[in-house]
């Protein structure tokens, strides 16, 4: 995954703790005068979130955060209902190595639930299913989750509720576990289960609340470097690390 720039680090946060909906318009020079950089660097910034897909252009009307529709949504999890399950069923038992990461990914999840931190605890679940894909060593099938993640989080601020984090985490503990026996058939389920689950707290009447400028500023607004820094950043950045291969 890319490692994203302090600008992007904020509106991927502010997105995942939902002071960002889908749908909002990111002005350049708005941005510019709220980090008190040049509009160069704000547009390198977004075009890191547009590669990884979290925002688009629209031609003479500027950036927009990416808005799925509730079909999209709905085809996001049937295509992760079909690649997720496979990947983990062809995937052999893996080294101690893989599980150890796999293992404190998961702890992560429970200490940013713990803590309250939305942002950090939303990237976290959400990249687990891409961390999985790297350290079971299939780069097509990572490439294809961190285009389904980052769709997958915008769904989850348009259509779900944040409450059931802790039944994600859960989740996630438990596939591993299944992969860790040795038992990946156990674990295809498991994670057909789980993206079953997602998919039917989706809820189409959850769209409709508004946004507006003010709001986007008091989202976005500075908070000094040591701030910027944060440790959703760290988690949207890790997965850049050389993934450790499965057993055959």
């Amino acid at each position: 995954m890319l490692t994203l720039s302090p600008i992007a680090q904020r509106v991927v946060e502010s997105i995942l703790a939902r002071k960002i909906r889908p749908g909002e318009r990111l002005g350049e020079q708005e941005l510019a005068e709220m980090f008190s950089v040049s509009r160069t660097v704000v547009r390198e910034a977004l075009m890191q979130l547009q590669a990884r897909g979290f925002v688009a252009v629209r031609p003479r009307a500027g950036w927009y955060v990416v808005e799925p529709s509730f079909e999209d949504a709905q085809q996001t999890y049937a295509a992760r209902r079909v690649i997720e399950p496979g990947m983990l069923h062809d995937a052999g038992k893996p080294l101690q190595s893989v599980l150890r990461t796999l293992r404190a990914h998961v702890a992560e999840e429970r200490r940013a639930i713990a803590s309250q931190d939305a942002g950090t605890r939303s990237v976290l679940l959400a990249d687990f299913h891409v961390c999985l894909a790297q350290c079971l060593g299939n780069r097509f099938l990572t490439s294809t989750l961190v285009d389904l993640s980052a769709r997958t989080t915008l769904v989850s601020a348009l259509y779900q509720s944040p409450s059931e984090a802790q039944v994600s985490n859960d989740d996630h503990a438990a596939i591993v576990a299944a992969l860790g026996a040795g038992d990946t058939l156990r674990a295809a389920e498991l994670m057909r289960a789980h993206i079953d689950t997602l998919a039917a707290r989706l809820d189409e009447t959850r769209s409709g609340l508004g946004t507006g400028r003010d709001r986007l500023r008091e989202a976005l607004a500075p908070r000094g470097p040591a701030a910027v820094g944060n440790a959703m950043g760290k988690a949207v950045g890790k997965s850049a690390r050389t993934p450790a291969r499965k057993v055959a």
